[in-house]
């Protein structure tokens, strides 16, 4: 921590509370202020693991009076609100009493042969989260958001992924012609046209592509596709919801390139 201790904070009309509310509550305010709101133990603790320092550390009153001394070391400016005052910033139901903020990463280039996800317009936060958790567990380290999905550090998202941002090699706001510069093979899915993922001779490394939650892939991104699979649904369903749809498809992929 900075030298003199935390700064108490006890006006709710502070300042500094009015930016973090809207980086907390605001699902495009990173893009803005060119940092992420991280809320929670969990995630605080995945960026420090992953040596991401914040810049700022926020605690409510009551978790410092429990455990300020473990988080003293940081070297960052530290914020203690009562908890009142730590609840009105918050975007969750149940305050995490903890967070971060932490530096946007900057924009990098793609990387051409990386085993790669990418999303086409999806909406949903908790999907996209869920993906990127997907993504990192089953050894997808790129993952290519197309203009229209939601933002992969907006704090919805950031909570849902818990903590795969950091593992991944994130690039968001992409036109399908930047796809142009990938060398590995795109694999679309498709409820209802394809082979079976189950008997499909899966490439390594390859780009997983999935659609908009309604709307599916769209023509541009499905014409890129060197193959197109569908899962095996003998239940009838009309479709799967694409987070769990991803984390079937990931998984065959790691499954066949470790055996």
């Amino acid at each position: 921590m900075t030298s003199g201790g935390p700064q108490f904070i006890t006006s709710a009309g502070n300042a500094l509370l009015k930016e973090l509310r809207r980086l907390a509550q605001d699902s495009t305010a990173y893009r803005r202020q060119a940092r992420v709101w991280l809320e929670g133990d969990h995630l605080c603790r995945a960026a420090l693991g992953r040596r991401v320092a914040p810049v700022l550390a926020v605690f409510s009153q009551s978790l410092w009076d429990e455990g300020g001394p473990e988080w003293s070391g940081l070297d960052a400016r530290a914020v203690v609100l009562p908890d009142p005052l730590f609840a009105s910033i918050s975007g969750l139901e149940s305050p995490g009493r903890m967070g971060f903020v932490i530096d946007l990463p900057p924009a990098r280039p793609l990387q051409p042969g990386a085993a790669s996800l990418i999303l086409d317009r999806l909406q949903d936060a908790g999907n996209v989260g869920a993906i990127l958790r997907c993504a990192a567990a089953f050894g997808f380290h790129q993952v290519l958001a197309i203009k229209g999905t939601a933002g992969l550090w907006s704090p919805k998202v950031v909570r849902a992924g818990m903590g795969a941002h950091f593992a991944l090699h994130l690039l968001e706001g992409l036109e399908p012609a930047a796809l142009d510069a990938l060398a590995v093979p795109v694999i679309a899915t498709s409820s209802h046209a394809g082979e079976w993922l189950h008997r499909a001779a899966l490439p390594w490394p390859c780009a997983w592509a999935l659609g908009h939650e309604g709307q599916g892939l769209s023509d541009e991104l499905a014409s890129r596709a060197a193959v197109a699979v569908r899962i095996v649904q003998p239940g009838g369903e009309e479709s799967l919801n694409v987070a769990a749809a991803a984390a079937i498809c990931l998984h065959a992929s790691a499954a066949a390139h470790a055996g």
